[in-house]
């Protein structure tokens, strides 16, 4: 079993940026995916990005994050990255990683929340206008 903290969140002006962290613990993260997703108030958990286990430069976007975000990983540091550039106020929620283990030879980066294992206790990002 894995657990997963995030870290980075917190108030920033619309246009700028943020990085978020999520830091596993275990030896195993690099077989991990490891998905963002976001919920604001009175929404929806939303698909934010993914990426796939090491091994693989398979990464998904959210039509929302695109071109604004970048997901990466450290495997050495058991960490997954959210970049986040040009933050607008729509992006104001709270943001959670989330990861699975896969275990199969096929790389794959799925969006439905269901999918995922193992959930963090989420970071706040608020943007103001």
């Amino acid at each position: 079993q894995v657990q997963l903290v995030e870290s980075g969140g917190g108030l920033v002006q619309a246009g700028g940026s943020l990085r978020l962290s999520c830091t596993a613990s275990g030896r195993t993260f690099h077989t991990y995916t490891v998905g963002w997703f976001r919920q604001a108030p009175g929404k929806e958990r939303e698909f934010v990005a993914t990426i796939a286990r090491s091994g693989s430069s398979l990464v998904d976007y959210a039509d929302s994050a695109k071109g604004r975000f970048t997901i990466s990983r450290d495997n050495a540091k058991n960490t997954v990255y959210l970049q986040m550039n040009i933050l607008k106020p729509e992006d104001t929620a709270v943001y959670y990683c989330a990861g699975f283990q896969n275990a199969s030879p096929i790389y794959y980066t799925p969006r439905r929340p269901d999918q995922y294992d193992y959930w963090g206790q989420g970071t706040q990002v608020t943007v103001s206008s």
